[in-house]
């Protein structure tokens, strides 16, 4: 019996040791992750805002969700929003030509890694600034050199509410290429040699190699990138209050952006909530359907 007690004590000190060592991560994602979700959605069946404080709370059902679903500005947001997820394709898709170019046929590699990387980790506000630069109406770069071009009457880029947004969505493939490129580099050194030289034997043409082993070979790592890049779409905020601050005409007003500003800038807190929820909603169906869908199109 006193073994048993000797052992039941010791496992307990472990037990107790481990919680220990996991007891700053736990207590740093209840503070900043769970009481925030759960705060979130309590606030979205309130009116409350910072002013009225504690006492302020008024229970209001579902009104919040009501009004949001029939607010112009909410759901002008939700279709930019809807439209910046073709950034992700697009980029996947020019990443991958990239990578599989600079893995066969070019010399310095790891030079050009570091070219098209310096985006990705260069700053927002930085990236912002020179875009708008950039894509001055009158007198960027661009524009000056599709007037010498001939082209008389160039698109006034982020000033036109019919380029505004493409316009940031081209910011956003250029910074985001770098690190999809790093990561299809990964999955093609890992394809192994002996099926392209199996398919040289046989004679089969590059695009057919391509398109046969390359493409579901490096299916785990489109995955990967799609998914990551799908949520990172509904979390396009600094760029755009540097660079647009959501106008012309909300143009390129996103959700999040929205949230923001019916947070910190109208102080509608507990409508703001209810936005958050319904992103948050909106990226668990478009991850659900992407993990049921990665069954028929991934190569494990």
């Amino acid at each position: 019996m006193g073994r048993v007690k000797k052992y039941r004590f010791k496992g307990w000190k472990e037990t107790f040791a481990g919680y220990i060592f996991i007891a700053p991560m736990l207590i740093g994602v209840t503070c900043l992750t769970v009481f925030p979700i759960l705060a979130s959605i309590f606030l979205s069946f309130t009116d409350w805002n910072f002013i009225t404080g504690i006492k302020g709370f008024n229970f209001i059902g579902l009104d919040n969700f009501k009004k949001l679903f029939s607010d112009s500005v909410f759901l002008k947001s939700l279709t930019n929003n809807l439209l910046i997820l073709l950034v992700v394709p697009i980029g996947l898709l020019i990443s991958l030509s990239l990578a599989v170019v600079i893995n066969k046929h070019v010399y310095l590699k790891d030079f050009f890694k570091v070219i098209y990387f310096m985006p990705y980790i260069s700053s927002v506000v930085a990236v912002a600034i020179v875009f708008q630069v950039l894509f001055h109406p009158t007198e960027g770069p661009v524009n000056q050199f599709l007037l010498s071009l001939g082209i008389e009457d160039p698109p006034k880029w982020i000033a036109d509410v019919n380029f505004a947004l493409p316009s940031v969505m081209i910011i956003l493939i250029w910074t985001n290429i770098g690190f999809q490129l790093i990561i299809y580099l990964a999955g093609l050194q890992n394809i192994p040699k002996e099926l392209y030289e199996a398919a040289d034997i046989d004679g089969a043409s590059a695009w057919y190699k391509f398109r046969k082993i390359t493409i579901p070979l490096v299916s785990p790592t489109t995955f990967l990138l799609l998914v990551t890049g799908l949520i990172g779409s509904f979390k396009v905020f600094d760029l755009i209050v540097v660079l647009t601050n959501g106008g012309p005409a909300n143009s390129t007003s996103l959700p999040v952006f929205y949230l923001y500003d019916q947070a910190f800038v109208e102080l509608r807190t507990g409508y703001a909530s209810t936005i958050a929820l319904v992103i948050f909603a909106l990226i668990l169906l478009i991850t659900v359907f992407q993990w049921i869908g990665q069954k028929k199109w991934v190569n494990y």
